[in-house]
């Protein structure tokens, strides 16, 4: 897998349209929006992650219709791989939506983080009857069981080295064949620069917010979900959301107001 250098930026999906001035941010830009969501303007890092995880379950809904439109959901495998952050949060939920969409989802977690938060996203799983896999399928098992894979490994805050068990399961889903679906940054891309180690570049990544800047060149099928920034926030940082128009008759009830789709122009 490449990803493709393209310049300009054109967005679409029925009644949604996002201009050319749509603004990418980088990671320190990034954690200080969160940090004034989750601080004076009174957001929770579980309000929050529920957001993030249903724009990701409906954004791959839609992607799978558009890529798969022949295979029914009930034999649509989809494995959720978390990891221990806030990114592994979101793809929690994500799953569990996923499951409730009736896709044949299932989850690997090889860190659990021992926080009541992320305890109970893992509960809120299992009442589901979401099977947890106890070890990472090789590439072959995941490229004859599964249809869809979601990165949910690390989020727009992790940097440095890639450590195990994580670097082994990013080689395993980068060498399966089986596409992947990245909630906001390709998991071990740098959050400024892009895919500087030559990692998987997925077949669809899921902004969060607004697109990370290492998300300039992708290429392929291009999701931006959570529209909740406050009109202080987009004036104090000038992040033009305001540049995101929206057409109700043409929205899919199925859609919310918090997903859109990204198209690179032609």
């Amino acid at each position: 897998r490449r990803c493709v250098q393209e310049t300009g930026i054109n967005a679409e999906y029925m009644g949604f349209m996002i201009s050319q001035g749509l603004r990418f941010i980088g990671s320190d830009l990034a954690k200080k929006i969160d940090a004034e969501l989750m601080g004076e303007l009174g957001y929770t890092l579980h309000q929050l992650a529920e957001l993030a995880g249903l724009s990701t379950a409906q954004a791959i809904h839609h992607f799978v219709e558009k890529k798969f439109p022949t295979k029914p959901k009930d034999k649509f495998n989809i494995l959720a791989i978390c990891g221990p952050g806030n990114n592994g949060a979101d793809g929690l939920i994500a799953a569990r939506h996923l499951a409730q969409y009736k896709y044949k989802t299932q989850i690997f977690y090889p860190k659990p983080t021992e926080k009541d938060f992320y305890k109970g996203l893992v509960q809120q799983c299992k009442i589901m009857e979401i099977p947890f896999l106890e070890a990472m399928p090789s590439h072959d098992s995941l490229s004859k069981n599964y249809d869809l894979i979601v990165d949910a490994i690390f989020g727009f805050s992790f940097a440095g080295e890639i450590r195990e068990p994580f670097k082994s399961i990013i080689n395993e889903i980068g060498s399966s064949g089986v596409p992947i679906a990245s909630i906001d940054i390709p998991s071990g891309w740098d959050v400024d620069k892009g895919n500087i180690n030559h990692l998987f570049c997925p077949e669809m990544l899921m902004s969060l917010t607004l697109p990370k800047t290492c998300a300039k060149d992708y290429k392929g099928a291009h999701y931006l979900g959570g529209r909740f920034v406050p009109n202080c926030l987009t004036k104090k940082y000038n992040l033009d959301l305001s540049l995101i128009h929206i057409s109700e008759p043409t929205r899919p009830e199925r859609i919310s107001y918090a997903v859109f789709c990204l198209k690179k122009k032609t």
